[in-house]
This record gives structure tokens, sequence and C-alpha cells, in this order.
């Protein structure tokens, strides 16, 4: 299986967003090299990708656009996705976007302690954190939300929004996201309450070698084992072996059946199949309509997004050379 080839295959893409992440995730580039900047020189335009993901962002005060939060058109999801791509980092176009997403995250009343427990939806802090932090607007506000994630983490490393007083474990769903901004965060500022959240987070996906049950080792969730991009607040195991590998943490000896399972979807020609889908792009009054088009489901053809994730993980766990 020729790695070099799929590589080419990724900056052979009609769609300038792909050979943006390939070059950024893949191929160790970043944003002063020559082809990065050629790349994203005018990219709003270039990629059909960005210019739809721009498209429904507002671009000052008065603009009306959907809800923040709304599937999968608000801006809170959009952001992730630029972020997620590695879009350049600093825009002012995106100045209206974060500052209406942070108002609204910060805004948020969460006094919901339920036996013991905060439960409130990390994950939109956790997608707001990580947008702010990868597109380059890193500020007290990000502190804010933050300490706000590291406050309010369960004892088993976690965060959910289940208000059954019953519920004792983290969701993963909500966990892994905010899991992710942490990581993130620890880039940009180093800070030891957040280093022992990411640690006790991380620790929540790997004692259960990322989708096992600790009592009887049996499958949680059939799903979770199925590739998707974007995965949205989905939980699966190709996004959690990508924020795991963020995290440095794929050479644990617990990921490698995760690892191994993910292995033995590569296809003949060395990509990867995404084999399920949370969102539509044929239909923009329907539900869940993405501006963007990700590809459709093909267990038989390469989808770039997912082979991009997928070919970084492996490089992160040594499983593969690239360079």
């Amino acid at each position: 299986m020729n790695n070099k080839s799929v590589i080419d295959a990724l900056l052979g893409s009609n769609e300038p967003a792909v050979k943006l992440k390939t070059y950024l995730r893949l191929l160790n580039h970043d944003y002063e090299t020559s082809e990065v900047k050629k790349l994203t020189t005018n990219l709003k335009k270039k990629s059909p990708v960005i210019k739809n993901l721009f498209s429904y962002l507002p671009k000052d005060d008065s603009s009306k656009t959907f809800h923040v939060y709304t599937k999968w058109q608000g801006a809170h999801w959009i952001m992730s996705h630029l972020a997620d791509i590695g879009y350049p980092p600093g825009d002012n176009d995106l100045v209206q976007s974060i500052n209406r997403e942070m108002k609204w995250l910060l805004g948020r009343k969460l006094k919901l302690v339920i036996a013991g427990r905060t439960r409130f939806c990390a994950s939109q802090d956790g997608n707001g954190l990580y947008s702010a932090i990868s597109l380059g607007f890193f500020d007290d506000r990000s502190r804010l939300l933050a300490e706000r994630l590291v406050d309010h983490q369960w004892e088993d490393g976690g965060w959910n929004c289940d208000r059954k007083p019953e519920a004792r474990n983290s969701s993963y769903h909500e966990s892994l996201i905010p899991l992710r901004a942490l990581i993130h965060y620890l880039e940009v500022e180093k800070n030891p309450l957040v280093q022992k959240a990411v640690e006790q987070a991380a620790e929540l996906f790997l004692k259960r070698k990322f989708y096992r049950r600790i009592s009887d080792g049996n499958v949680i969730n059939q799903k979770w084992l199925m590739l998707h991009y974007p995965p949205y607040w989905h939980y699966d195991v190709l996004m959690a072996l990508k924020v795991l590998g963020e995290a440095d943490k794929l050479q644990d000896k617990r990921c490698k059946e995760a690892l191994d399972l993910l292995e033995s979807k590569r296809l003949e020609d060395g990509g990867f199949p995404k084999e399920a889908k949370y969102c539509q792009s044929s239909n923009q009054n329907a539900r869940y309509f993405s501006p963007a088009d990700w590809k459709g489901v093909n267990n038989k053809k390469m989808n770039e997004w997912v082979t991009i994730d997928s070919l970084y993980i492996l490089k992160k766990a040594n499983r593969i050379d690239i360079d």
C-alpha cells in the first residue's frame, strides 16, 4: 500500500481545503511555507467548502443569521469546521461570529446541580473554545470557558448534561470535544489545572479502549465503530483517536485495538471510506442541512476528509511513514 500515492491524490484534490489540511496535518507544513501561503491566498473564493461555510456567517452587527447553535448552519458548527480544516487564524471576517458565540456561551446559566454533579452541555463550551484558539481569537473569554470546564469536570474525567439523578458516568459525546479544546489550550497557555483535566479526560476513553464497557468488555455502541466526517457532537472511534493523537496518547497500549480497527477499514487504494453521516447537503430547507458538501457515504470509495484524519492518526501512532 503506497502512502505517497494517497498523499498525491489528496494534493490533487479539486477542493483546496483538502490540500490545506493535507499540508498541515500530514506533511508538517505551517502557514509560512510557500505551498500553504499560495493555497491560502483568496481561499474563501477558491474553495467551495470554505466559501459555502462563510456564506452562513454574519458579516456585521446587523447581519441576520441562524442562531449560533442551529444544526448545522449556525456559527458554532461552521467555525468548528474551519478550525478542524486548519483555516488560517486571525481572519477579521470571523470576529462577528466569535463575538456572537462567546456572548451566547458565557451568557448561559450553569446552575443545574443534580446529585452533586453539574449538568451542562460541555461540548458546546468545548467547541467554542477550540474554535477560538484555532482561529486565532484566544483571549480572556477563552480562559473563562476553560475555567468552567475544569471546575465542572466529573470525578471520572468527563462531563455530562444528563438530568437523570442516577446518571453517574460521563457522556462520551459531551466529553471528547472539551478534551480536544483543553489540549489545544495548553498549546497557547500552560496551566497545571488544565493539564490535570486533560489527563483525567483522556483516561475516561483509554480505560474503556475507546468503546468498551468496563463491566463486561462489550462494545457500548456499534455506531461508534463507524467512520464519520464531520462527526459534529457525535462520538466515534475516528474522532476519538484523532483527539487522543493530538494529546500524544496513541502509544498507550490501550489504543491498540482501536488502531487495529481503523487500519482494517483501509481500502485497496490506501484511502478510507465514509461509513455513515449526520448531515445532508442537498436540501437546505431540510433538517441537518450542511452548507458544505462533505460527500456522501460509500464504503468502497475513499473519502478525502476521513482519509486525512485516518492517516494523521496512523502517523501519530507510528504505524505509517509519510515523510
